[in-house]
């Protein structure tokens, strides 16, 4: 999979602002007074209930000599205590002193309060939109540690069809995105909700179809195919848009893969898509499912000068049309 670039530096950048606010520079964090590793010692171990210092060498991904001296001075600090093994005697056992939850209850109460300070400013959406992202990047992270890198958002579904909130929805996500990258407005805002809403009414034909992924019940993505406005056996593929925290990881390829199929199914002779230049990681998607590139120009009618591209994907002379396909 191609990275952009500047993607990789934003993250990066935004990694080390965190580092820093967070206070992992420091020498103790979270209000306490130990290191941010020692930090983390107590909440891995809050959270098992019990772990032996070669588990925490594997979740923390320390060395095990550093994990020993610092497993030493949480004994010594009154914060953990060891315990054999039922079955194996050699093996120790670390759980939690009395002090150590009443530790860990402070290291929770404070890291709620950074979080929620933070996201505070933030409208629902984009507090969505942090923790989608965070969790996103988080298991990617750990994938790659592990050596079994996979598609991070793997709790992401995909399905078709109408759900409540998906008019709202899916041009909330289209007037945040376009707003940043093309300085669209309330104009174009309105054009979509216009658009979106009279196709919504069409979807009971059975040349029109809307795919949708979501992410714990919240729609993250979205991808239509519009039998009817066209004309000449041509679809029309409309709405392909992510939400920022999903992108990268193979949402959308599986959104437009699901589009292309249902068209070829439906016997079209082409998909056509319109969009606009510099959404490059988006038209090397297009390109890869066989779109190619028929026209550009330069245009304004959403408020901003902006190119506007036209994509043409010819039907799949193998793929076999569907009886029931009507316009």
């Amino acid at each position: 999979m191609n990275i952009d670039p500047f993607l990789v530096e934003q993250i990066r950048s935004a990694s080390r602002t965190m580092v820093r606010e967070l206070g992992f520079m420091q020498a103790t964090l979270a209000g306490t007074d130990y290191s941010p590793s020692a930090v983390h010692t107590l909440l891995e171990v809050s959270v098992q209930g019990v772990m032996t210092a070669a588990r925490l060498v594997q979740v923390l991904g320390l060395e095990k000599s550093s994990v020993s001296r610092m497993i030493a001075r949480l004994i010594e600090a009154g914060e953990l205590e060891e315990s054999s093994d039922g079955e194996d005697g050699r093996t120790k056992q670390l759980i939690l002193t009395e002090q150590g939850k009443r530790t860990v209850s402070e290291i929770h109460r404070y890291g709620q309060m950074q979080v929620t300070a933070a996201l505070a400013p933030l409208n629902l959406s984009r507090q969505q939109t942090v923790a989608q992202g965070l969790s996103a990047y988080a298991e990617a992270l750990q994938a790659y540690r592990s050596g079994a890198m996979q598609s991070a958002p793997g709790q992401i579904q995909v399905s078709e069809g109408y759900r409540p909130g998906v008019i709202g929805r899916v041009t909330e996500m289209h007037a945040t995105f376009y707003s940043r990258h093309s300085g669209f407005g309330q104009f174009f805002e309105r054009q979509v909700a216009t658009g979106l809403a009279e196709f919504a009414g069409r979807l009971d034909e059975p040349c029109n179809s809307l795919w949708l992924a979501t992410h714990h019940e919240r729609i993250v993505g979205s991808v239509a195919i519009d039998g009817q406005d066209l004309g000449n056996n041509e679809a029309h593929l409309r709405w392909f848009i992510l939400d920022d925290g999903c992108r990268g990881g193979g949402v959308g390829r599986r959104l437009l893969e699901e589009a292309v199929a249902f068209c070829d199914r439906q016997g079209f002779d082409a998909i056509q898509l319109w969009t606009f230049k510099g959404l490059d990681a988006a038209r090397r998607l297009y390109e890869s499912l066989g779109f190619e590139l028929v026209h550009e120009e330069q245009g304004n009618q959403w408020g901003t000068a902006v190119t506007e591209q036209q994509f043409t994907r010819r039907r799949n002379p193998l793929a076999t049309p569907c009886a029931a396909h009507n316009i």
